[in-house]
């Protein structure tokens, strides 16, 4: 018996110590056998969120085919794993994100070796309410939801500021936090929601600050819907991140040049009517 258990041990020691950045957090669908950096190169997985990373990169498929390269898509449902997934070379890129996310998620995430390689586009958040029809409208009182990640959170309450809701301490910029409202005229409450589950609350609340991502995913059309919008101006552009060291793999430098091509901005453009916007 006691052999048995001093063997049970030592497999629980060998197998935490395989745990990366990921540490013990279940993977979502992007779980597999390995990214294609190790079974030749000529495969890319790529992990996205489906609107509109996924459907961009759809149309940058058959472009890579003609290179002699095949596109494995992996859509994840949350902003985390597929960091995670990237680190544990479960993918190869991954493309959901933009730089200040990327950035924040590094310095929480020690282990976690990952470069931005390119800017693609560019999703403006918006503010949405099926309650009211202007900003102006809101209410003494009122909840609006807002993403709970540090960057999202920081980047809703400076748009909430730029629509004249709230004002922010000095300096405190894409960092603010609630704790940094100075002012609050309205007494405006605030429900801290994760980014991808925001659009569910707008029934209960009366205003939400929305990824456009997870906007289009709930068919809510930002330039239309939105009460409020960021411009085209937003510093927050959605990039490719990779492993550190794989920045100039020639199949990631393709799928740069693909996704930089006048046939995607061309294809942005008239899919998303300025819902999306072409960063090069």
């Amino acid at each position: 018996m006691k052999k048995a258990l001093a063997l049970i041990a030592a497999l629980m020691v060998a197998c935490l110590a395989f745990t990366g950045c990921g540490g013990d957090q279940s993977k979502s669908s992007g779980s597999g056998s390995g990214a294609a950096a190790s079974s030749g190169g000529k495969t890319l997985k790529i992990g996205a969120t489906a609107v509109p990373h996924a459907e961009i990169l759809e149309i940058v498929k058959p472009i890579l085919k003609d290179d002699g390269i095949d596109l494995e898509i992996v859509e994840f449902s949350d902003y985390v794993q597929p960091n995670l997934a990237l680190n544990d070379k479960e993918l190869d890129a991954n493309f959901f994100q933009h730089a200040p996310y990327l950035e924040n998620f590094i310095s929480e995430h020690k282990d976690c070796k990952l470069a931005n390689v390119a800017g693609i586009h560019i999703e403006p958040m918006g503010i949405y309410s099926k309650k009211i029809k202007d900003i102006k409208e809101l209410k003494d009182g009122a909840t609006i939801a807002i993403p709970n990640d540090p960057t999202n959170e920081g980047r809703s309450l400076l748009l909430l500021e730029k629509a004249g809701i709230l004002k922010l301490k000095n300096g405190v910029a894409e960092k603010a936090t609630i704790q940094d409202i100075a002012e609050n005229p309205k007494n405006i409450k605030f429900q801290e929601v994760e980014a991808a589950q925001v659009p569910r609350t707008l029934e209960d609340v009366d205003a939400a600050v929305i990824n456009t991502n997870y906007a289009m995913q709930v068919n809510l059309v930002p330039t239309k819907d939105a009460l409020f919008i960021e411009d085209s101006t937003s510093p927050y552009v959605n990039i490719i991140a990779v492993r550190q060291g794989d920045e100039n793999r020639p199949e990631i430098q393709a799928l740069i040049k693909a996704l930089k091509s006048d046939k995607m901005k061309e294809f942005i453009n008239d899919k998303y009517k300025g819902a999306v916007v072409p960063a090069f």
